[in-house]
């Protein structure tokens, strides 16, 4: 007897996390959208403002960036929320550190003119026009990415979540509304 490979999942069964660091007067928020992989909400997460102290500044040095969007904003976030995603994707370089503190596969798109993490490696990918970047560290994960995008809905553009992210991040700052995750 042959034994055929599983049929690949639908899009539908297929979490994908997008994970944003925004940045305002009051410190860093972060914002966290889990949606299917039709790009259909599933659940949504914001932090409040993250500033860090002067003490914090002066003992992180230059690691502090990637401390409070990694650690502080992003594992938080990620652990908090009861949708684990397959892949989690980012619009801040400095988020891309999260790979090595969870056991997710994290891509950053590239945005125009942002800063790359310095441990960042390309990953060109037809799904974003600027491609994605993995972490140097997890360049292994190549293939499992590749896999996982080829999941998603063919309609799916991999940055459009982000507006809704920051829409949603406004709104609920008028409303008053955020949660203590980090």
């Amino acid at each position: 007897m042959t034994q055929q490979a599983a049929p690949p999942k639908p899009p539908g069964s297929l979490a994908l996390g997008f994970l944003a660091v925004l940045q305002d007067q009051t410190g860093w928020l972060g914002g966290y959208l889990v949606t299917n992989g039709w790009g259909r909400p599933l659940e949504f997460r914001l932090t409040t403002a993250v500033q860090p102290n002067r003490v914090q500044t002066a003992l992180y040095g230059p690691t502090l960036t990637e401390y409070i969007h990694a650690d502080v904003i992003g594992k938080t976030l990620v652990e908090k929320t009861g949708t684990k995603p397959d892949l989690i994707v980012t619009d801040s370089p400095s988020v891309l550190a999260l790979r090595s503190r969870i056991d997710i596969p994290v891509v950053a798109i590239s945005a125009q003119g942002a800063t790359l993490a310095p441990d960042a490696i390309p990953f060109p990918h037809a799904r974003t026009p600027g491609g994605l970047f993995l972490p140097a560290r997890s360049a292994a994960d190549r293939d499992l990415v590749a896999q996982l995008l080829e999941r998603v809905d063919s309609a799916v553009d991999l940055t459009e979540p982000f507006a809704r992210i920051r829409e949603a991040v406004g709104e609920a700052r008028k409303m008053g509304v955020t949660n203590r995750a980090a």
